[in-house]
């Protein structure tokens, strides 16, 4: 594999696969904390410094940034740290173009993934193999990229991306967990028969409308074709040399056209998700199980699940890389202080805070990892552990993905089929791949 993620996405397999739910061991490397040390950059013997964080505006539930943890920071160090809030859809842009006239925030919370495509990691992020946390990190890969660890995380748990059900809506039906395209449409029948929408789109947020293809295209690949992203990297293959992606793209449609979705698909929007599944307006979605995290802060009596995108028979549940990891800019003004924030955040004692807030799986060797919600237990239980996961194809790509995701936004309005869909894409994914300069293109 000779393109740029391939140390990132099998390691981040292999992590998948190894998530133990035991406790972490606690005889690990001692913590070289500056903030508790007190040998802190900027702490209380000097002025004031105040460092931007910058962060998307659909990230704001982000355990990094509670206001507890910031103030608790700012006594320990006379730290300040102000959040830069960014529209969702304007976060790449406002980033690059802050990144390119050396505008740059402190922090950045992003996804390693997808900053090794929008961010250009290499040139504009520090290496932090030797910070103080480090050593004590049990998946070093989840945070890695080209052999080095780029980014800061206290959890090795990643986002699992299939559908999203309600479960006492399955149970009062007598439904079952369907195993194929076939036996989906049929439970969505039987939905829809007793009032309920069975699928909500939020296809205003064009990258939602990717969640279906995300994962049907990984594992009809791991399947079927397990060089595929190799040959499609290096330009031997192209996307729409794949019949099978054309009828995964149809299935999605299908859903909506045979009216099992909500009626304004591109006006409706991922805001308005977790009001839908509280008040029991619709029965599932294609989204990630971060979704149903979001519902459970609100009614913790509901009872949520998500089992595998349906596109082929006893498909794998998809795994979405870590995502919501900190980042430092090298040319950040106020480097040493942005290190003290995450030493502090990776601090034994705030870093189990976090983990125990947001039942995060600990990916340091002293924090222990708490009892799981029972959806997420349920995953590591009949997905995980059994190797029933497959890493999405947001994991093998280059490139910026908003084209895609804006043409599979226009199969909605009606204006492309799912051949026309791939064929542009096939264009443009060669125009970023040699505007990248990937040997091959």
């Amino acid at each position: 594999m000779n393109y740029a993620l391939k140390r990132t996405t099998t390691a981040v397999i292999a992590g998948l696969l190894a998530l133990s739910l035991a406790a972490c061991g606690s005889g690990g490397a001692k913590s070289n904390n500056t903030a508790q040390d007190g040998n802190n950059s900027g702490g209380a013997k000097g002025d004031k410094v105040t460092i931007e964080l910058a962060i998307s505006k659909s990230s704001q539930d982000s355990a990094f940034i509670q206001q507890d943890i910031l103030d608790e920071f700012e006594k320990q160090t006379n730290i300040k740290v102000n959040l830069q809030l960014i529209p969702a859809e304007q976060t790449t842009t406002v980033l690059q173009t802050k990144l390119a006239v050396e505008e740059t925030p402190d922090i950045i919370q992003y996804n390693l993934a997808s900053a090794t495509t929008d961010l250009n990691l290499e040139r504009n992020f520090e290496i932090l193999d030797d910070e103080p946390w480090a050593s004590r990190i049990l998946n070093k890969d989840v945070l890695s990229a080209y052999g080095h660890i780029y980014s800061f995380h206290v959890s090795q748990d990643t986002g699992m991306q299939g559908v999203v059900y309600n479960k006492d809506i399955f149970d009062e039906l007598g439904l079952s967990i369907p195993k194929n395209f076939e036996e989906f449409l049929a439970v969505c029948e039987k939905i829809k028969a007793s009032g309920v929408t069975p699928v909500f789109m939020p296809y205003k947020d064009n990258w939602a409308a990717n969640i279906w293809p995300a994962a049907a295209f990984a594992n009809f690949v791991a399947k079927s074709d397990p060089t595929f992203f190799d040959d499609l990297n290096s330009n031997k293959k192209k996307w729409s040399d794949i019949p099978e992606f054309q009828t995964f793209l149809q299935q999605q449609y299908d859903v909506y056209k045979q009216g099992y979705t909500n009626a304004d698909v591109l006006s409706d929007s991922y805001d308005m998700a977790v009001g839908k599944f509280l008040n029991k307006e619709v029965a599932m979605m294609f989204m990630g199980d971060w979704l149903i995290e979001g519902v459970l802060k609100q009614d913790p009596n509901m009872r949520l699940g998500v089992f595998p995108i349906p596109s082929e028979e006893d498909a794998s549940l998809g795994a979405s890389p870590l995502g919501g990891q900190l980042f430092i800019p090298k040319k950040a003004k106020h480097l040493a202080e942005a290190k003290e924030f995450l030493n502090f955040l990776g601090s034994k004692e705030i870093a189990q805070k976090i983990v125990d807030s947001k039942g995060y799986v600990s990916n340091l060797n002293d924090v222990t990892t708490p009892e799981l919600p029972d959806y997420k237990q349920e995953i590591v239980d009949n997905y995980i552990t059994p190797k029933k996961t497959v890493l999405t194809t947001d994991a093998y790509m280059l490139v910026d993905r908003s084209e895609l995701y804006r043409l599979l936004q226009d199969q909605f309005a009606g204006g492309l089929t799912p051949e026309e869909v791939l064929k542009a894409w096939d264009e443009k994914f060669s125009q970023l791949m040699a505007d990248k300069e990937i040997p091959g293109f």
